[in-house]
């Protein structure tokens, strides 16, 4: 039924889009690929915020005789797979319960540069990695969803791996390092392309060694909502995958948790 439900918003938006070009999805195989991590004990934060809370109100058989559960959980904004709305680097920009689901669902472009990253913690995903891309797929089209594949969600939930350290706490902020987005690339996707997010599958779209986050007030500024700690790239083409990318709907929030999946052709 989910499936059928799926297909059906799929069809409308592919018809609904006057980009023809890049609507490959064969409705009749279509394949869901979950991008989202499990919250639960293990689930990775930012080293000062707290970690996932989950706590059992009611499990069991109740006084009357039938089975009930009923769970209770806390959690920081910004942590495992989420969101970052613009207001969390940007004054007044949008925030989580207002970015428009334009920006959201749609079609998905991957690029892959774990070879680069996995071989440099520090690596910045910049311009030339982009252009490249482009040489072997032709320009970013407008409203594209970039998904940037830096092999990391394969450490998942080791934190050393992952981030750089297990630590925690404020000192633990300097010693993090995974790859980023290159501000100057941030720039360019600004105001050379038309993007309508960005996501990639580390704790960060900055590197790990930022201290100003300039990806993030470059792209939050400009209204692009940034996906944060995605997994199962590996399992999307360079292009034709479709995104649904929707978040806790929280109102006045910087950013939340994300449940995050893909359509793409399983033929």
């Amino acid at each position: 039924m989910i499936k059928i439900i799926l297909i059906s918003i799929i069809t409308s938006l592919i018809l609904f889009s006057c980009n023809t070009k890049h609507s490959s999805i064969n409705l009749d195989t279509v394949k869901i690929i979950d991008l989202t991590h499990p919250f639960d004990k293990e689930t990775i934060y930012w080293p000062t915020a707290e970690s996932f809370k989950f706590d059992t109100v009611f499990a069991g058989i109740t006084d009357k005789g039938f089975y009930y559960t009923a769970f209770q959980f806390c959690s920081a904004e910004h942590g495992g797979t989420h969101l970052d709305a613009p207001i969390h680097f940007a004054k007044d920009k949008q925030t989580v319960d207002k970015i428009p689901l334009t920006n959201l669902i749609g079609k998905a472009i991957v690029i892959d540069i774990k070879e680069k990253a996995l071989e440099n913690k520090d690596y910045l995903i910049g311009i030339d990695d982009f252009k490249n891309w482009e040489d072997k797929n032709g320009k970013i089209f407008d409203g594209a969803i970039v998904l940037l594949n830096t092999g990391y969600a394969r450490f998942w939930p080791d934190r050393e791996k992952y981030m750089g350290t297990a630590e925690l706490g404020q000192n633990a902020v300097a010693k993090l390092h995974f790859p980023g987005l290159d501000p100057k690339a941030a720039e360019w996707l600004t105001n050379k392309r038309k993007i309508n997010a960005i996501g990639l599958d580390t704790p960060s779209i900055d590197y790990g060694q930022s201290v100003l986050f300039k990806s993030h007030q470059i792209l939050l500024k400009n209204n692009i909502p940034v996906f944060e700690n995605v997994t199962n790239l590996d399992k999307l083409p360079s292009q034709g995958a479709f995104v649904f990318a929707l978040p806790m709907k929280i109102k006045g929030g910087s950013g939340g948790p994300l449940r995050i999946v893909a359509l793409v052709n399983s033929d």
